[in-house]
């Protein structure tokens, strides 16, 4: 039996950001593998005309909890939904539901945390740093608490080009960030942020090391580990392969290639992409909170959830294989088909692609105000240029992560545990991995029909000839235009015509002699 589902049993586990996309895969893991656990705490925040009971229904009648219905059919009665705000600095919490949540909990894992990379930076250390500390002091007026699991992520310090499993310190300690965003206005804030984030690339990245920090001086008298995980995917096993509820991370890429409005990025072919899947990070979660609360380090351990050192891949490959799965899986209603070009570090072809995605983009909006629509399309396009732009810096770069602790985890679990809590990724087989992602991207988040896949590949034959006509056209009239303007383009133009002819002429010429 495993040791780590048997753990869980009869616990009171704490999770915030269960409504996002890891806490639903944390919930059914622990609910399908410990269905004997006493009760799941979800702290979810109110929304106008749903009650908080209405959106446990709503997360649970996903087909992501379909297996667990099966092992525990009352699944509802093991949830109990607190009213909270963590964009509040006391979170919002009744004085009714803390006290039932201090003396009851038995296990926290707090995931949540905005993962936007262009945040205010208010917000984000709102929501990724204080909330964190008003955690901290819950747990630490916790009696029966046993652990403490912190979800950050592997590029809280991206900074650096080897990362250690330790805690790295930020130039401004957390609390003088905190107390000094309750009294400056936004416009000095957004003018000193560039200073505070410095050689990071956002708000969510530097925010999360600060959160790191303030784990590191809050912890005292708390178990407590950290987690960070590198790029989070779709499900690798479980509950099956695939499950993808959100546009984060290579989601909204794929369905922005898959659709045909992205036809390249501007990324290192050799850099490696370092992905995970939410599946994997999911278990290493449940390991490590097992082992915190049992063995008790006597000091704060960090375990990287990642895959570049373990089972590299890097982003050429992917590309690659995400292409391929399109072959086999195409999507529907696509602007138009994507092509090899999907990974490439050349600023010609990143340019030209912005450029051939935008004409087409204002032309489609003119169409649809002639024909009384609202035009979206310039919009989207420029919507997805810049959510591009911001992840240049990732596909752009390669880190070094070390995994001690995760690797020493791993050997401290018994084979039925290293079965059911698999989070070793050099299992991972990445054409697999990316064709069931591509599937699951269709199958549970655009929830288009399989039936269809066959008209939707005569569809993108379709549009790859019109996209191929279309560059042919503004290719001729540039070329005419540049004929027009310049004696050199001419003479070029001339040469290459008078080459070809002569060509031919001694291909025609050597078919003869041979005959």
């Amino acid at each position: 039996m495993s040791m780590i589902a048997a753990f869980y049993g009869g616990k009171s586990i704490l999770i915030t950001g269960a409504t996002g996309f890891m806490g639903k895969v944390l919930m059914e893991k622990l609910l399908r593998t410990s269905p004997d656990l006493k009760v799941i705490y979800i702290l979810v925040r109110p929304k106008a005309g749903q009650t908080l009971q209405q959106r446990v229904f709503q997360i649970l009648n996903s087909k992501l909890f379909e297996k667990v219905k099966e092992v525990c059919p009352h699944v509802h009665e093991k949830i109990r939904a607190i009213s909270a705000d963590l964009n509040q600095n006391d979170l919002a919490i009744s004085k009714e539901d803390m006290q039932e949540l201090l003396s009851c909990t038995n296990i926290v894992f707090h995931c949540a945390a905005t993962v936007r990379f262009d945040e205010a930076l208010r917000h984000a250390v709102q929501l990724n740093v204080t909330a964190t500390q008003q955690l901290l002091l819950m747990a630490s007026q916790m009696p029966k608490l046993e652990a403490f699991i912190h979800i950050s992520t592997a590029f809280s310090n991206c900074n650096l080009k080897h990362i250690d499993e330790v805690i790295y310190p930020c130039p401004v300690e957390p609390k003088k960030i905190i107390d000094s965003l309750e009294w400056l206005d936004d416009a000095i804030i957004d003018e000193i942020t560039p200073k505070l984030i410095g050689d990071r690339p956002n708000t969510y990245t530097y925010t999360k090391a600060l959160g790191e920090m303030v784990v590191q001086q809050e912890s005292e008298n708390i178990n407590i580990a950290i987690i960070r995980p590198s790029i989070v995917g779709a499900t690798w096993q479980e509950p099956f392969p695939g499950w993808v509820d959100n546009l984060n991370g290579p989601s909204g890429i794929i369905i922005a290639a898959g659709k045909g409005f992205l036809r390249a990025i501007r990324a290192t072919p050799m850099a490696v992409a370092d992905l995970v899947p939410v599946d994997t990070v999911v278990n290493l979660t449940l390991a490590v909170g097992w082992y915190t609360a049992v063995h008790r380090p006597k000091s704060t351990l960090v375990y990287h959830c990642t895959s570049g050192s373990l089972n590299p891949c890097n982003w050429g490959r992917m590309g690659l294989q995400v292409l391929a799965s399109f072959e086999k899986i195409p999507f529907e209603r696509a602007f138009r088909r994507p092509n090899a070009d999907f990974t490439t570090n050349n600023f010609t072809t990143h340019y030209w692609n912005a450029i051939s995605h935008r004409v087409p983009a204002i032309v489609y909006d003119f169409y649809l105000r002639l024909t009384g629509r609202k035009p979206r399309m310039t919009k989207l396009m420029n919507r997805l240029l810049r959510t591009v732009s911001m992840l240049e810096y990732f596909i752009n770069r390669s880190w070094e992560w070390s995994t001690y602790n995760t690797e020493m985890l791993m050997s401290e679990l018994t084979p039925e545990d290293q079965r059911v809590f698999n989070f070793d990724v050099r299992q991972l087989n990445w054409m697999e991995y990316i064709e069931n992602y591509v599937l699951g991207v269709k199958k549970y988040l655009l929830k288009e029909d399989m039936a269809g896949i066959p008209e939707a590949k005569q569809h993108l034959k379709r549009l790859r000839n019109i996209h191929y006509l279309f560059n042919t056209v503004l290719f001729l009239i540039a070329w005419r235009l540049l004929i027009a303007r310049s004696q050199i383009a001419r003479n070029v133009w001339f040469f290459i015509v008078s080459f070809c002819y002569k060509f031919l002429s001694y291909f025609r010429a050597s078919s003869t002699l041979k005959v």
